[in-house]
């Protein structure tokens, strides 16, 4: 059997025990990485690398930097603003997507989850509403808002530099909103509308209430909870302000964006905003377990080729006739697909060749492909592992591998219609 074969059975068990949930999905995450290296698929190099990477890095520091806010009681703040103007659910699911939207068009949709996601969370439990109506619709913003500009999700730069690689005229700054725009707003009317219905409304659960009051109770004794010290506040605000304008600007400065979060997070102890304790009791393990943990599989799905094979068998099924309609919805399909199962940009990095084979062959401008793999590889709605982002909200929102299907399947088809319709609009394939 191949490597390839072995893959795709592994991926398929991991499928169906993400939806059953028979065992914790941090857990599952595990059991496929040590199958592929049971069977020899991937190395011992390759089984712990994940976390190592750079956005579980970032996730980290960002955690740390986004408890902060929430520590020194500079996220009550901002709820009590927000709740001012917002005083339904609807009205707050309208303000967290818009801000969650604006924000991750030019920050990673990692960064800017991790930030707002202390205050959604504070807000619901402290007026009542339920974090899994808030929270899912924070992680499309982010999606969504990343799709707007070059910067917004990782995926779009891997894209742009196969074009530059093979030296087809990049995509400039904005030229993403065009299509980025349209996505967003309708988005936002989907999640006010019938993602709202689709979303289950679940209490917002402690895992041991008696022992977190505990916890609570002995923070505050120990001077450790969350004070209004106006001067941590302004340094928490500070270093977040900071740690934002680095990353905006990473290729000017330099410095990458997960070394930037983990000198955020340093800043945050040593100017004693928070304490060492309060910082790692701030890393949600079992999100940063999920997202190592099955980075291997995308590793094994590009270097077995069996990422290629399932490209291969959907877009052999077309044939050479098909219009540019037909073309753009099935390798939206594919994209939306792959980057369910594997990182965005891994999704994007695999297709974008693959896109540009495919144009050479049907003699098509292949910027009108590769916009569409840039908007199918951030259509990763109906999966926790599809992007940190989903993968961070799993366990705060209470939520089921099944309530992303239900949420995210009728959105990804809204998504398709509008990519078919927009993009060789925009970008003619001829």
């Amino acid at each position: 059997m191949s490597a390839a074969t072995i893959t795709l059975l592994i991926l398929i068990l991991a499928a169906i025990l993400f939806v059953t949930e028979i065992i914790p999905v941090a857990a599952t995450a595990l059991l496929v990485t040590f199958l592929l290296y049971l069977t020899g698929v991937i190395d011992t190099a390759t089984v712990f690398s994940g976390f190592t990477n750079n956005i579980v890095i970032l996730i980290t520091g960002m955690f740390v930097i986004g408890a902060a806010l929430f520590e020194t009681g500079v996220a009550k703040k901002i709820g009590n603003l927000i709740t001012k103007f917002a005083k339904t659910e609807k009205q707050l699911l309208l303000a967290v997507m818009i801000i969650g939207a604006v924000l991750s068009a030019f920050l990673s949709n990692t960064s800017t989850t991790a930030v707002m996601m202390p205050i959604v969370i504070l807000i619901a439990d402290s007026v009542g509403f339920s974090r899994a109506k808030l929270l899912m619709p924070l992680a499309y913003a982010t999606a969504l808002g990343g799709m707007i500009t070059l910067v917004g999700t990782n995926g779009n730069l891997a894209v742009q530099g196969v074009m530059q690689n093979e030296g087809v005229l990049a995509f400039g700054f904005f030229e993403f909103a065009k299509v980025g725009i349209p996505l967003t707003i309708i988005g936002i009317i989907y999640m006010m509308t019938i993602g709202y219905k689709l979303i289950p409304s679940r209490e917002n659960v402690i895992e041991d209430e008696n022992q977190a009051k505990k916890e609570s109770a002995i923070s505050l004794v120990a001077g450790e909870g969350p004070k209004e010290n106006p001067v941590k506040q302004f340094i928490a605000v500070a270093i977040l302000v900071v740690t934002v304008i680095f990353m905006v600007f990473e290729k000017q400065i330099g410095i990458p964006l997960h070394i930037v979060s983990i000198m955020g997070a340093l800043l945050i102890v040593l100017t004693r905003t928070m304490t060492e304790k309060q910082a790692y009791r701030s890393l949600d393990m079992s999100t940063i377990i999920l997202v190592a943990a099955m980075m291997p599989m995308a590793t094994a799905l590009a270097e077995t080729g069996a990422a290629k094979m399932i490209a291969d068998a959907v877009m052999g099924s077309i044939g050479s006739g098909a219009g540019p309609y037909v073309l753009t919805a099935i390798l939206f399909i594919i994209t939306a697909f792959l980057t369910s199962i594997m990182s965005n940009t891994a999704a994007a990095a695999l297709m974008a060749p693959i896109g540009l084979v495919i144009a050479n062959s049907m003699g098509v401008d292949p910027r009108a492909i590769l916009m569409t793999i840039c908007i199918g590889a951030s259509a990763a709605y109906a999966s926790p592992i599809g992007t940190p982002p989903n993968t961070m909200i799993y366990g705060p929102g209470n939520y089921k591998f099944i309530d992303y299907l239900k949420c995210g399947a009728p959105f990804l088809i809204i998504q398709l219609i509008i990519c078919v319709l927009l993009v060789p609009l925009f970008w003619p394939f001829k």
